[in-house]
């Protein structure tokens, strides 16, 4: 299946032909702003889908609207009627289509020639009316204020809010992409109004976006991740990685050491603990405390290790022994103190998992050697 792609150097565009590469069966057609005038009509008359992304959204001459949405959506519908078949065209279009300013109006007009089209020959067109869209790749200090706070906040340049309080409406371009591919797998007929259900949006104030994008820029500091899994902070963290230049894809972490070995902590969460690892040298004894509700996971990385544990109130004794080569996870038990011994010839590498992000004024962890 040959799809073309129009505006395939663009954001949206760049993410979209990227993600189709990926499909089996797919060619991808590429219409460019380096692309010859002449070329439209021979990738139209081989294309079986077209992605309609190209357009003009800030131009230096608000004529340029009228040129790079009107008049090339035209010539595409032109194109599309003298290849003599039935194209399924899916647009870009913009919420902003719905107001009257110079690009809103070219955007509804050559939405309008795409109806005709339609209405014309029958040929499948399926509208997105799309708000903001934000990602990886997109342009910053130009039309994304995404782009702009994440590119600029990951240098610890300044940024501007004029109203923090302005609700932004917001769609991650991952989002737009698998909805677009979704359509040409699925393949459906056109809506009667010919729209099509884009991702549902985000909202947020532009106050709280700065602030966001600000935590993740701080949490190389304080090592606490912020709830990055789900929903909008999760493409809002993914979005502000993108911009991070070369030098910073890596960042120190504190290391504390003594005669014993070295205790790093990697990563804290809100409200699910903290992720560390530390080393023992051969014969060396770590732990020899008890908690009274933390728990802790551990992980034999490298090396042989003897955990003990003894119950606090009975006296019960339990040991077992683990290596890298069998790897398990050795929980800690409430009410039972606790050690790790470092029983092989080589440095012992253990991750540690703790349940609560370490308080030291309220440590729950009381010294009691067994």
């Amino acid at each position: 299946m040959k799809v073309l792609v129009t505006g395939a150097d663009g954001f949206i565009g760049r993410n979209l032909t990227l993600r189709l590469s990926e499909l089996p069966g797919i060619e991808t057609l590429r219409l460019t702003r380096q692309s010859a005038a002449t070329e439209l009509d021979a990738l139209v008359a081989g294309a079986d889908f077209i992605f309609h992304l190209a357009g003009i959204n800030r131009p230096q001459d608000p004529a340029e609207f009228v040129s790079g949405n009107v008049d090339l959506t035209s010539r595409l519908c032109a194109a599309v009627r003298a290849a003599g078949r039935r194209i399924p065209i899916a647009y870009a279009s913009s919420i902003q289509a719905e107001r009257d300013n110079p690009y809103g109006r070219s955007k509804l007009q050559a939405e309008q020639e795409l109806r005709g089209l339609h209405e014309g020959t029958g040929n499948p067109v399926h509208l997105f009316r799309l708000p903001n869209v934000f990602g990886k790749w997109c342009r910053p200090n130009y039309n994304s204020v995404v782009a702009t706070f994440c590119h600029n906040i990951a240098r610890e340049l300044p940024i501007q809010i004029d109203d923090p309080a302005a609700v932004l409406k917001l769609v991650y371009v991952d989002d737009v992409v698998a909805s677009f591919v979704e359509l040409l797998q699925q393949n459906p007929q056109p809506a009667k109004d010919l729209f099509a259900r884009g991702p549902e949006p985000y909202t947020i104030a532009l106050g709280e976006l700065a602030a966001q994008i600000r935590a993740f820029n701080n949490c190389r500091t304080t090592l606490i991740s912020e709830r990055v899994g789900t929903g909008l902070t999760r493409a809002l963290y993914a979005t502000y990685l993108s911009y991070l230049p070369t030098k910073d894809f890596s960042y120190p972490l504190p290391k504390h050491g003594d005669h014993r070995g070295v205790f790093v902590e990697m990563l804290k969460t809100l409200d699910s603990g903290q992720f560390s690892f530390f080393t023992a040298h051969p014969g060396v004894i770590r732990g020899g405390h008890y908690h009274h509700t933390k728990t802790e996971k551990f992980l034999v990385v490298r090396g042989k290790a003897r955990f003990r544990f003894s119950q606090l109130v009975t006296g019960e004794y339990y040991e077992l022994h683990t290596t890298s080569e069998q790897p398990q996870v050795v929980e800690t038990i409430p009410g039972w103190t606790h050690d790790i011994t470092n029983v092989g010839d080589e440095e012992l590498v253990v991750m540690l998992w703790a349940n609560e992000i370490f308080d030291r004024a309220r440590p729950d962890t009381v010294a009691k050697p067994l």
